[in-house]
């Protein structure tokens, strides 16, 4: 089954991905990295992380399967002066690279997307040189908790998981990454994980926002009804819920990710 990217790229989803840093998304593997390395950073996305990570290795090179993301990852590396990077579009699968090009392979909030997230770990392998690090951080949706609770939140979630499966993904992917680096032939796993939580004002009101958005203009919504597993009266409920809650007094939402770190033999 080839698979589809369950969020789209809609404005919110693409804003949202840009505000990630190397800090609040690759903390796990920061200490593994050294000036001398070269690093692949897999479904880089607008390359926000992707730009940090080059300020710590000798260049990093981020792929995406977007031709939009590339490109504002280049727009936005440009910007920033990141002259240590560059930015391709390229298929996980079948990278357009030598073996054992790199040192480090890293990868985001990809692997949950993929319909064969083994294969992909198996071709990141032939890319790193022998002894080369695999570093992999996926959310695990299974550990989602919000307050206030709300039924329609529930649904929410409960429908985000199910649309995710049927275009090919797994939104608990972050409990089996250890699992599927093994069986890509990756050794001496670490397995860790680490949280995030939107309380404070101006992040409850941005994953508002981007889940709101998710529901009633971009890819998630229209595959919900096109699939026949919601209404658009149903989104618009649903979107008002994000809304209460948002609006709720001491908003809480969090979930943990899984983070594995990884060699090559």
């Amino acid at each position: 089954m080839k698979e589809r990217y369950t969020h789209g790229h809609c404005g919110a989803v693409v804003d949202s991905h840009a505000r990630r840093t190397a800090a609040n998304s690759a903390a796990f593997a920061l200490p593994l990295l050294r000036r001398d390395h070269l690093l692949l950073d897999l479904g880089c996305g607008p390359g926000s992380v992707t730009i940090d990570l080059s300020q710590r290795v000798a260049r990093a090179v981020g792929v995406d399967a977007s031709p939009e993301a590339v490109l504002r990852a280049r727009r936005d590396a440009a910007a920033r002066g990141a002259g240590a990077c560059e930015f391709l579009v390229a298929d996980v699968y079948r990278l357009p690279f030598a073996d054992a090009a790199f040192d480090v392979v890293f990868a985001h909030q990809l692997l949950q997307h993929l319909a064969d997230p083994v294969e992909a770990l198996r071709e990141s392998a032939r890319v790193l040189r022998p002894g080369g690090i695999i570093a992999v951080r996926d959310s695990d949706y299974g550990t989602m908790v919000h307050d206030p609770r709300d039924p329609l939140l529930d649904r929410w979630l409960a429908l985000y998981c199910e649309l995710a499966r049927r275009n090919g993904g797994e939104p608990d992917a972050g409990r089996m990454l250890a699992r599927w680096v093994g069986a890509a032939g990756f050794v001496d796993a670490v397995a860790t994980s680490s949280s995030w939580t939107y309380a404070e004002p101006t992040a409850v009101t941005d994953w508002c926002t981007l889940w709101t958005d998710r529901l009633l203009t971009a890819r998630m919504g229209e595959d919900a009804m096109r699939l026949g597993l919601a209404t658009r009266d149903e989104l618009e409920e649903l979107a008002a819920a994000w809304r209460r809650w948002a609006a709720a007094p001491q908003p809480y939402f969090a979930f943990l990710h899984g983070e594995v770190v990884a060699r090559k033999q």
